[in-house]
C-alpha cells in the first residue's frame, strides 16, 4: 500500500509541473510581414519569474528604428496588457536586427498569449497570438 501510495504521489507530481508551466519548446515562431518588413517572432521561456521571446526583424528597404521595449505588450488571456521589462538586443537602424524582449510573467496560469508590437508608421499593432493549453 505505501508503494502504490509513492507512485500515486509521484505521479500527481509529475502532472502538475507538466501542466503548470507553458512549454516554449512547444510553440511555432510566427512571422508577420507587412510594409516591407517582416518580423519573426518565437517564444523562448514561459515558465519562472520571466517569459521570453525573441524578436527578428527584416527588411531591405529602410532603416529598422523600432523600441521594441517601447512598443510591445503582452496580453495573456484577455487581460490587461503588461509593457516589457527588458530588452537584449540590436540598437536601432540597419536592414536586420535580432533580440530577445523580456515580461513578468503573470500570476496563475496562462492559457493564451498575445504579444502586440506597435511599429513606426503601421497604423495597427501586429499581434502574434499562441494557445498554451
Amino acid at each position: 500500500m505505501p508503494r502504490l501510495i509513492s507512485r500515486s504521489l509521484a505521479l500527481l507530481a509529475l502532472f502538475a509541473l507538466a501542466t503548470s508551466a507553458p512549454a516554449a519548446g512547444n510553440l511555432a515562431p510566427q512571422t508577420s510581414s507587412q510594409s516591407s518588413v517582416t518580423v519573426k517572432v518565437t517564444p523562448q521561456s514561459l515558465a519562472g519569474a520571466e517569459w521570453a521571446f525573441e524578436l527578428v526583424f527584416d527588411t531591405h528597404t529602410q532603416d529598422l528604428k523600432d523600441e521594441p521595449l517601447n512598443s510591445a505588450v503582452l496580453v495573456v488571456d484577455g487581460g490587461a496588457p503588461s509593457a516589457a521589462t527588458d530588452w537584449k538586443g540590436d540598437a536601432p537602424g540597419g536592414h536586420h536586427r535580432k533580440g530577445v524582449l523580456r515580461f513578468k510573467a503573470p500570476p496563475g496560469s496562462a492559457a493564451n498569449v498575445e504579444l502586440r508590437l506597435k511599429r513606426p508608421a503601421e497604423s495597427a499593432p501586429r499581434v502574434f497570438r499562441w494557445q498554451l493549453r
